[in-house]
């Protein structure tokens, strides 16, 4: 059955931006958290709806269950590279690890949760997690306010650990106004946006060195359009990822304070921002409680720090206890090999069970 579910939501593709796709997607989510008992509700947004079900429990504090719809993936890659594939008890598909395999552990385990006594729970589906949650941020952080607890559904450490922090990540694009010029005939009078911009990703690249611990990518490099033309507009994508607050700010002040090399002109655009997630006395003591509710299920779980970033660093962030990571087992997050372990599908459903009824 959890197999069937699965093939079923990787099947309905979901690329972040896909307002039709996620929308349709979040319809399915909403109808079958309906039927569960949820009361449903939507927040609007031109590039795909979030999905908020809070589901009635004792008169405590609420679970937070902290999720995502969208995938990294364009509609198509099913059909392409990356065709949904079952052998020796592993699953392959678009999606299936990063996050549908988890949004199908946490729609079983409130099956199996249906008439038990526990507190309430409150489920958040985002549909802009894959680039930051920009449009989710203020809807995650709203929702978390006087929770119990908060648990993420993203994939575990590849030995199924959970996690227990995670670096911060924040997204920056560098816009770089030139200007344009015939390159032969003309080259002196123009201003290459271009040039400008590579001298201005090796800035980068001296800020990041100057700080430990710190992840830099340039993701994305658009500019220009004819060789014999001299560029006039240039623009970068930056992910960074910091290991706490403190090395954030001070990267991002150093990034924000750029200044052109040539006559051009600079806007530095913060895209999207998790900040850092740091280990917390009482994420340590919610881990301890889960364990034990992994080893009435005779399971043994532990937890690590993740350097990568989700919605659950928004949670860590405002001192809430917080775990990640309860999705299936598996590898290839955003790579063409994404597989999850079959069997760990029922594995991690019996533990979020477990985990609803005894905290």
């Amino acid at each position: 059955m959890m197999i069937e579910r699965l093939r079923e939501y990787v099947r309905a593709e979901t690329p972040t931006g896909d307002a039709a796709a996620l929308n349709a997607f979040a319809d399915r989510l909403a109808e079958r958290y309906a039927e569960l008992g949820a009361t449903v509700r939507r927040e609007q947004h031109p590039t795909g709806d979030h999905l908020i079900a809070d589901f009635p429990g004792r008169a405590d504090a609420p679970l937070l269950f902290l999720a995502h719809h969208d995938t990294v993936w364009p509609v198509g890659q099913l059909d392409g590279a990356m065709p949904w594939r079952e052998a020796d008890g592993i699953i392959h598909g678009p999606g299936v690890f990063d996050m549908k395999g988890g949004l199908v552990v946490l729609e079983t385990a409130l099956e199996q949760v249906a008439g038990h006594d526990h507190r309430p729970l409150r489920i958040v589906v985002v549909a802009d997690e894959e680039i930051g949650s920009p449009s989710a941020r203020e809807l995650v952080t709203a929702e978390a306010k006087g929770v119990y607890a908060a648990v993420g559904f993203e994939p575990p450490h590849p030995n199924g650990d959970l996690k227990t922090s995670r670096w911060g990540s924040t997204r920056v694009r560098i816009e770089v106004t030139g200007r344009e010029a015939h390159a032969a005939l003309d080259p002196d009078s123009g201003v290459s946006a271009i040039d400008e911009l590579v001298d201005q990703l090796i800035a980068v690249r001296r800020v990041v060195a100057a700080h430990d611990n710190v992840l830099c990518n340039v993701g994305t490099i658009t500019g220009g359009g004819r060789t014999n033309v001299v560029p006039g507009s240039a623009a970068a994508d930056i992910g960074f990822r910091f290991v706490d607050p403190q090395t954030e700010e001070s990267v991002l002040d150093a990034i924000a304070r750029l200044q052109p090399v040539r006559e051009a002109q600079l806007d530095i655009k913060l895209l999207s921002n998790r900040p850092a997630w740091q280990p917390l006395p009482e994420t340590d003591e919610l881990l301890a409680k889960v364990a034990a509710a992994g080893r009435s299920v005779g399971q043994h779980i532990a937890g690590a720090p993740a350097s990568g970033a989700a919605d659950t660093n928004l949670t860590g962030w405002l001192g809430i206890p917080t775990l990640d990571g309860l999705g299936p087992v598996g590898k290839g997050a955003h790579a063409v090999h994404e597989q999850v372990i079959a069997a760990t599908l029922a594995e991690r459903a019996a533990l979020v069970a477990a985990i609803i009824t005894s905290l």
